[in-house]
């Protein structure tokens, strides 16, 4: 007997490393789906560096998620992904990263003040294979984040993926 077709998830998970583009590519891919953009690193920033439960990103509209780098390490907050969430990894090298990351004028507590090559590929070691449980993976390498946003568009297809907008966004 064929299962009972599973309701779409309302939300997207944007997963990876500190510094590969989520909180951009994800607030691009939320205007373009019309959706709500939270980002989990802002709510600790603005909860004075106190842990936010995931679970209040995730609840209320369809909306996209940046997730910070370190987020899926914290089992519960996978399984909400899991069952919340069309996840997306953006894959990108360790040395862009530490590019991005000394450009960067966010102090990275994981990385300091001076980050690594060796430090950022210790972090993506540990954390890689929690990364590639994700739904879609997108190489963003070179890549502009409009064109990992579209990417990201057309792969939600299929998922089924068709939040309901949300007032006022187009």
């Amino acid at each position: 007997m064929p299962q009972p077709a599973r309701p779409p998830k309302p939300h997207v998970a944007i997963v990876g490393l500190m510094g590969a583009g989520k909180s951009t590519v994800g607030r691009m891919l939320a205007r373009r789906l019309g959706l709500h953009f939270a980002d989990t690193d802002e709510f600790v920033v603005a909860a004075a560096r106190r842990p936010i439960p995931a679970r209040c990103a995730f609840s209320g509209a369809p909306s996209v998620v940046s997730l910070g780098g370190g987020a899926l390490t914290h089992g519960p907050t996978r399984a909400l992904v899991a069952r919340s969430a069309v996840s997306v990894y953006l894959e990108v090298l360790p040395k862009t990263i530490l590019a991005r990351l000394k450009r960067s004028r966010t102090l990275r507590p994981l990385v300091g003040e001076t980050p690594t090559l060796e430090r950022i590929e210790e972090l993506l070691q540990s954390r890689e294979p929690l990364y590639r449980e994700a739904d879609v993976h997108i190489y963003a390498e070179q890549c502009a984040p409009e064109t990992i946003a579209d990417a990201i568009v057309a792969r939600l297809a299929e998922f089924h993926f068709a939040p309901k907008r949300v007032p006022g966004r187009t």
